[in-house]
């Protein structure tokens, strides 16, 4: 009886399908992310927010297109070479109006809830809250401020309170794993005004170089 064999070139490879697959998705966002800063204006007046001032300050971190005054954030480590277990980095913004108005649009989510304030007064909330979304979306802007360019691979997220509108709330992003290949696990969690944990999450994040200009 004959013994079937196997032709090593039909082999599948687990860490090469992983491995090109992470290269297309990086090619990807490299191409969305080098025209992003002339879009930025165009898109978020689309949504019916406010596009950036031609005033606004030039950009802190040369990973960011822009920035705005309101905004500050703080970080522990500068070079991506650098980053280690234990370090932290912070972002702060007030959530208003015009925020909730331009991702109301953007989503599609026009929950009155989040747009309507004598229908939101008439809710267990009695006032017009932020959407969840937008609210943990500061824990990504946060991680865009490590130093490096950071990937987005998965996010773990729960929400613990409501933030009304007009809230200045700050996401707080702390590595808490190293696991090789420039890629981090970090405890994400996002404060509103009072110090009060609104969101508790975990992020799975990749941290390239930054693209030589």
């Amino acid at each position: 009886m004959t013994r079937p064999t196997t032709d090593p070139a039909s082999l599948v490879d687990p860490f090469g399908v992983w491995a090109r697959a992470t290269d297309r998705w990086l090619r990807f966002y490299g191409g969305v992310t080098r025209d992003a800063m002339e879009r930025s204006r165009a898109a978020t007046a689309a949504y019916g927010g406010t596009a950036p001032e031609d005033d606004s300050p030039a950009p802190a971190l040369p990973s960011m297109g822009y920035r705005q005054r309101d905004w500050s954030f703080e970080r522990s480590v500068e070079s991506r070479e650098d980053i280690a277990v234990g370090d932290t980095v912070t972002f702060s913004k007030r959530l208003t109006g015009d925020d909730v108005r331009a991702f109301a649009r953007a989503s599609g989510d026009t929950n009155r809830l989040h747009l309507d304030r004598a229908f939101a007064e008439r809710t267990r909330f009695g006032e017009r809250i932020v959407h969840g979304t937008l609210v943990s979306g500061l824990v990504s802007a946060a991680l865009a401020r490590l130093p490096g360019l950071t990937v987005y691979l998965s996010q773990e997220v729960s929400y613990l309170a409501a933030v009304p509108v007009g809230e200045r709330v700050s996401a707080t992003c702390e590595v808490v794993e190293a696991l090789g290949d420039d890629r981090y696990r970090l405890a994400t969690t996002v404060a509103d005004g009072d110090g009060e944990t609104v969101v508790d999450g975990e992020a799975l994040v990749l941290i390239d170089p930054l693209p030589e200009r």
